[in-house]
C-alpha cells in the first residue's frame, strides 16, 4: 500500500553531520524522496506540529530543542512508507533503540535521538502539509522510472 510520511532530522542530527546518512538509508531502502528542505522551525509552528504532546512533562523541552537550530525536512512515498520509517528510525528512546537502527545508532538521548518520524498515515499527510506546500512535492511516473 503506497503512503506518504515525513522524517525530520532534528537539529541534533543535522549539527552531527548525519543528513547524508539519514538520506541515504532511505534511498537504500528503495523508498523515494518526494520533497527535500532545510528550515528553521518558529515555535509556533513547532507547537503546531508536536501539538498532541501539549501539557507533556517534555513538551517544552521538545520545543526548545526541535527550534534550536536547522532541520531538514523528508517528504518519503513508497509501499507502506509509515512502517518502514518507523522501523528504520528505531525506538523513541535511543537506549531501547535497536542497534542498526538510526536512533539506535545515532541517538544520544530522549531529547537527541536525532530524528522524527510520522507515527501514522494520517499524521504523515498533516506533518508533510505543515512542511511543504503542494508545489513543493514532486510526482513520480512510476511506468517511466527505474
Amino acid at each position: 500500500m503506497r503512503e506518504r510520511t515525513l522524517v525530520l532530522i532534528k537539529p541534533d542530527g543535522v549539527r552531527r553531520g548525519l543528513i547524508g546518512e539519514i538520506i541515504s538509508r532511505i534511498e537504500r531502502k528503495g523508498l523515494r524522496i518526494i520533497g527535500l528542505k532545510m528550515l528553521v522551525l518558529n515555535k509556533e509552528s513547532a507547537e503546531e506540529f508536536y501539538h498532541m504532546h501539549r501539557g507533556k512533562p517534555f513538551f517544552d523541552e521538545l520545543i526548545k530543542h526541535i527550534t534550536s537550530g536547522p532541520v531538514v525536512a523528508i517528504a518519503v512515498e513508497g509501499d507502506f512508507a509509515v512502517t518502514v520509517i518507523r522501523n528504520m528510525v528505531g525506538a523513541t528512546s535511543p537506549y531501547q533503540a535497536a542497534p542498526g537502527t538510526i536512533r539506535g545508532d545515532y541517538g544520544l538521548s530522549l531529547t537527541l535521538n536525532v530524528v522524527h518520524a510520522s507515527d501514522n498515515v494520517e499524521n504523515g499527510l498533516r506533518e508533510i502539509k505543515l512542511i511543504f506546500n503542494s508545489d513543493e512535492l514532486i510526482q513520480f511516473d512510476d511506468k517511466n522510472s527505474s
